[in-house]
C-alpha cells in the first residue's frame, strides 16, 4: 500500500476543534473556581494548570515514542487525511496487515492521534494565557511581563513544528531529540511564569545561585544526552551495571553515535549504524550521570546548610528528584528497558527541569547585592 502525503491540512479545522474543547473544559472549571480573585490569582491559577497539563502532555509524549506510535498515523496533522483513527479504518488494517509488527497499527494510531489532540489543547490553554496576559497588563493588574506568555506561544508553535517534522521524517534522531527538548523548554517557560506571580522571592548567596546555574547548565546537556540515547534506542546497548559488556571501558564508537545529521538506524555514511555507535551514545549518558548526580547532591547538602526554610525545601526537592533519577535510571539498564522505568525516568527530567526553572526564578527575583545583605528584591516585571 502507497504511504500518504506527509502533510495534509484537511483535517487541521476539526483536529483544532477538538483541542479547543479538551481546553475549554479546565479552563472553564478554574476560571470559574477563582472568580472575584483578581486577574493576577486567575492567571497564576490557569498557568499552574496549563504547566500540570504540559508535564502530563510530555509523558505521553515519551509514552508514544517509547511504544513505537510515533509514525502511528504516518501524515500530518490527521491520520491518513482523517481528523482520526475512525476515518482511517480502511487504510490502517491494509498497512497493520501487511507488516503487523509495524509502526501502524489500530493501537499505535490512536495513541499517536491522542498525543496529537493533547498537544493542540495545551496549545489553546498557551494562547488563552497570552491573551489574557496582555489584557491583564493594559489593566497594570499583573506582577510579571506578558512577554513570558507571549514567548511560551511561540515556543508552543514551534514544537508544533517539530512534532510534524517528527512524523514526515520518520522519526529522524536529530528533530526527535530536538522536540523532547522543546517541550522541556515549554515546561521552563511555564514555570517561569507560575513563579512570577510569587511575591516571595529567595535570599540565595551569590556564589550558591552561581552554583545553581551552573548545574542547570550541566543537566541541559545530560539532559540532551539521555534524549538522544531514547530516540536512538541504545538503553539496551549496556545491559548491566557498574560495567557495560562486562568492561569498564567497551568498544565505542563516537564518530557514528554522535554524528547528528543521520537517519534512524544509520551511520553518519548512510550504511547501518555500528553496534559500538550504541554503545558510545549509551555510556556517555552513562558517565555524564555520574558527574550530575554527585553535583546534585553536593547542591543538595549546601542548599539543606542553609538557614532558609525555603530553600530547604528545594534541596530536599533535588535529592529526591536525583534519588528518583538513579533508580529509574538503573531500572531501565537491569530490568531491560520497562516502559514504567523509561517514562519514569523522563518524568524525573520533567521534574527536575521545573524544579530548577522555580528555584532560579525565584532567586533572580533578589538582586545578587540584597540577597548577600539579606534583603528581597522586586517581582519579576522583565521581559524575557
Amino acid at each position: 500500500m502507497s504511504s500518504p502525503a506527509p502533510y495534509d491540512l484537511t483535517p487541521l479545522l476539526a483536529i483544532l476543534a477538538v483541542g479547543a474543547l479538551l481546553a475549554l473544559l479546565p479552563f472553564a472549571w478554574v476560571w470559574r473556581r477563582d472568580r472575584g480573585q483578581g486577574t493576577a490569582a486567575r492567571l497564576q491559577a490557569l498557568t499552574v494548570l496549563t504547566l500540570f497539563l504540559t508535564f502530563d502532555l510530555v509523558l505521553f509524549g515519551a509514552f508514544t515514542r517509547l511504544t513505537d506510535s510515533g509514525l502511528g498515523c504516518p501524515d500530518w496533522p490527521g491520520c491518513y487525511a482523517s481528523a482520526s483513527p475512525l476515518g482511517a479504518g480502511a487504510e490502517i488494517l491494509a498497512a497493520q496487515t501487511a507488516l503487523p509488527s509495524g509502526p501502524v497499527t489500530h493501537a499505535k494510531a490512536w495513541i499517536e492521534m491522542i498525543h496529537r489532540y493533547l498537544a493542540t489543547s495545551v496549545g489553546a490553554l498557551i494562547t488563552l494565557l497570552a491573551l489574557l496576559s496582555w489584557l491583564g497588563a493594559r489593566r497594570r493588574s499583573l506582577p510579571i511581563s506578558p512577554w513570558w506568555a507571549s514567548a511560551t506561544l511561540l515556543w508552543v508553535c514551534v514544537q508544533g513544528a517539530f512534532g510534524a517534522l517528527t512524523v514526515t521524517m520518520k522519526l529522524y534522531p536529530a528533530v526527535v531529540t530536538a522536540h523532547l527538548l522543546g517541550g522541556l523548554v515549554l515546561l521552563a517557560l511555564l514555570a517561569v511564569q507560575k513563579e512570577g506571580y510569587r511575591r516571595e522571592p529567595l535570599v540565595m548567596a551569590p556564589g550558591l545561585y552561581r552554583a545553581a546555574l551552573g548545574l542547570a547548565l550541566v543537566s541541559l546537556v545530560q539532559i540532551a544526552l539521555g534524549g538522544w540515547v531514547s530516540t536512538n534506542y541504545a538503553v539496551l546497548a549496556c545491559r548491566e551495571f557498574p560495567t557495560c559488556q562486562g568492561s569498564w571501558w567497551p568498544a565505542m564508537d563516537f564518530e557514528h553515535g554522535f554524528a547528528l545529521l543521520r537517519e534512524l538506524g544509520a551511520g553518519k555514511d548512510g550504511g547501518f549504524l555500528p553496534f559500538a555507535a550504541l554503545t558510545a551514545i549509551h555510556y556517555v549518558h552513562r558517565l555524564g550521570a555520574y558527574v550530575v548526580l554527585v553535583a546534585m547532591a553536593l547542591f543538595a547538602w549546601r542548599l539543606q546548610r542553609s538557614s532558609d526554610a525555603a530553600l530547604r525545601r528545594f534541596g530536599l526537592g533535588v535529592a529526591a528528584i536525583a534519588g528518583w533519577q538513579l533508580a529509574s535510571g538503573l531500572s531501565n539498564v537491569v530490568l531491560g528497558w520497562p516502559l514504567f522505568g523509561a517514562v519514569a525516568h523522563t518524568a524525573g527530567a520533567a521534574a527536575w527541569v521545573v524544579l530548577f526553572a522555580m528555584l532560579i526564578t525565584r532567586a533572580h527575583q533578589t538582586s545578587p547585592a540584597r540577597a548577600h545583605q539579606g534583603q528581597p528584591g522586586g517581582a519579576l516585571r522583565v521581559a524575557p
